[in-house]
C-alpha cells in the first residue's frame, strides 16, 4: 500500500527543470571534492517533524492533515506511522533519520508499559531498516514534554524525577543501539531555570553531569559505539538553559571531564536564538574538535520563538558547507532536517516540497563552498592576513619563547605597527561572485 500514491520517487532533473518535485542541484552520485553528494551531505529526516508535528503554534491549534494516523496510542498505529515514514524516506532519497523515543512509540500510563511499547516499535523499525537500507543517524529521549519534567529532568529538584529520566535515557540508548544508531543526542529541553530565586545552579549542573556519566558508563556496558552529542540551545522554554551555546557546552564538558565522550550537534535556529551566527557556532565546535552533527534549519528573526524553518538561504547553507568541508566532512553525524512546514502548508505533499527545497539548498551550498575553496582567493587572503605569525616575532610568540621584557624591547626597537585593511567588503563581494 502506498500512503503517497501521487508522489513519485523524487528525480534529479538539473537546474533547468521546472518540476517542483524534482532536484535541481542534489544529484546523489555527483562527485564534489572526491566524495559524492550523498556522502558529503548525509541527509536525515526528523521523525518528530515529519510524522508527529501537528503544526500548532503559540496562538493556534494543529492544522496538519495525517490521513494515515487514527490518533490512538496503540502500537499498531505507531507501526503504521513508521511504514508511512519509510515510504517518505524512500521517495525523497533520504538515507538517515532521527527520533525521540516518544515520537516513535506512545507514552502509556506506567514506565514498564511505555518501554514495552518502545521495544515493540523498535522491532518494527529494525525490519523496515533492513528492508530499505535506511539508517538511524541518532536517537534521543524526550525529557521535556511530560509534566513530570516541568522543572527539568537531569536537573530536576526532585531525585525521583532524575531517576525516572535516567531510566528513560537507558531505554532510549538501548533502542538506539538495537537499531544500529550512529549516535545518541542529549538535548536539555528543560535543563535550565526560570528564576535563580528557587535554583541551586551548582547542584543542578552536578546532577546533569552525573546523568551524562551514567549514560557513558551504560554505553560502555552494552558495547554501543555510536557518538554521544549535546545540542546547544539558550532558552525557550526555560529562561536560561545550561546548554546555551557551543562555548557553554564545551566549558561544561571540560569542567566535568566529559569532553572525550561527547561532540556537539549544532542547530542553526538555536544559534540564532543564542545571538550567534551558525558560522560562529560551527567554528567554535570545530576549533575544539567537537563538531559532530548538524540540525539543518533556519529561524525567523521577526518571530520570538524556535520557528524551525526549512533551509532556503544559500548564504547560510554555503557557510555551513564551508565549515563541513574544512572539517574534512562528517565522520559521525550528518545534516538532519530538524525543520517543520509552515502552519499553512498542511497537506501531506508539502512534506516533500519542504525537504526537496532543503536538500537542494544544501546541495547548492556544497557546490558553492567547493568552488570557493577551489578558487583559493579567500583562503589566500586569510593566510596572508596572519602571515606575521608564521615567522619572526609572531612565530616566537606562538612558540612561547619570549617574555614581556623581550616584547617590550622589540616594540621600543620597531616602533608603531602598520595595520593592513581587513577588506570585509571585498570579501563579501568575492562570496557574491559564487552565489
Amino acid at each position: 500500500m502506498s500512503y503517497f500514491p501521487d508522489v513519485p520517487t523524487i528525480p534529479f532533473e538539473g537546474p533547468e527543470s521546472k518540476n517542483p518535485l524534482a532536484f535541481k542541484h542534489y544529484d546523489p552520485e555527483a562527485v564534489v571534492e572526491g566524495k559524492t553528494m550523498r556522502e558529503h551531505l548525509r541527509f536525515g529526516a526528523a521523525y518528530w517533524h515529519v510524522m508527529r508535528n501537528g503544526l500548532a503554534d503559540p496562538f493556534g491549534g494543529p492544522t496538519a492533515l495525517m490521513p494515515w494516523d487514527d490518533g490512538s496510542d496503540s502500537i499498531d498505529n505507531a507501526k503504521k506511522r513508521a511504514e508511512v515514514f519509510f515510504e517518505f524516506l524512500e521517495k525523497t532519497g533520504i538515507d538517515f533519520y532521527c527520533f525521540h523515543d516518544r515520537d516513535i512509540a506512545p507514552e502509556l500510563d506506567d514506565f514498564a508499559k511505555s518501554t514495552a511499547a518502545l521495544e515493540a516499535v523498535v522491532e518494527h523499525l529494525g525490519q523496515l531498516q533492513e528492508k530499505s537500507g535506511k539508517k538511524l543517524l541518532w536517537g534521543t529521549a524526550c525529557l521535556f514534554n511530560h509534566p513530570r519534567y516541568a522543572q527539568g529532568a537531569g536537573t530536576s529538584p526532585d531525585a525521583e524525577v532524575f531517576a525516572y529520566a535516567a531510566a528513560q535515557v537507558k531505554a532510549a540508548i538501548d533502542a538506539t543501539h538495537k537499531l544500529g544508531g550512529l549516535g545518541y543526542t542529549f538535548w536539555g529541553g528543560r535543563e535550565g531555570y526560570a528564576t535563580l530565586l528557587n535554583t541551586d545552579m551548582k547542584r543542578e549542573l552536578d546532577h546533569l553531569a552525573a546523568l551524562l556519566h551514567l549514560a557513558v558508563d551504560h554505553k560502555k556496558a552494552i558495547g554501543f559505539e555510536g557518538q554521544f552529542y549535546i545540542e546547544p540551545k539558550p532558552r525557550e522554554p526555560s529562561t536560561h538553559q545550561y546548554d546555551s551555546d557551543a562555548a557553554a557546552c564545551l566549558n561544561f564538558l571540560r569542567e566535568y571531564d566529559l569532553l572525550d565522550h561527547f561532540k556537539l550537534n549544532i542547530e542553526t535556529n538555536h544559534a540564532t536564538l543564542a545571538g550567534h551566527s551558525m558560522q560562529h557556532e560551527l567554528t567554535v565546535a570545530l576549533n575544539a574538535g567537537a563538531l559532530g552533527s548538524i540540525d539543518a534549519n533556519q529561524g525567523d528573526t521577526l518571530l520570538g520563538w524556535d520557528t524551525d524553518e526549512f533551509p532556503t538561504d544559500l548564504y547560510g547553507t554555503t557557510q555551513v558547507m564551508l565549515k563541513v568541508l574544512e572539517m574534512g566532512g562528517f565522520t559521525t553525524g550528518g545534516l538532519n532536517f530538524d525543520a517543520k512546514r509552515r502552519r499553512e502548508s498542511h497537506e501531506p505533499i508539502d512534506l516533500f516540497h519542504a525537504h526537496v527545497g532543503g536538500m537542494d539548498a544544501f546541495a547548492r551550498g556544497l557546490k558553492i563552498a567547493a568552488a570557493i575553496r577551489a578558487d583559493g582567493r579567500l583562503r589566500e587572503f586569510v593566510a596572508n592576513r596572519y602571515a606575521s605569525w608564521d615567522s619572526g616575532i609572531g612565530a616566537e610568540i606562538e612558540a612561547g619563547k619570549l617574555t614581556l621584557e623581550d616584547l617590550s624591547k622589540h616594540v621600543r626597537r620597531k616602533g608603531e605597527p602598520t595595520l593592513a585593511s581587513g577588506r570585509q567588503e571585498m570579501l563579501s563581494n568575492l562570496i557574491n561572485e559564487f552565489i
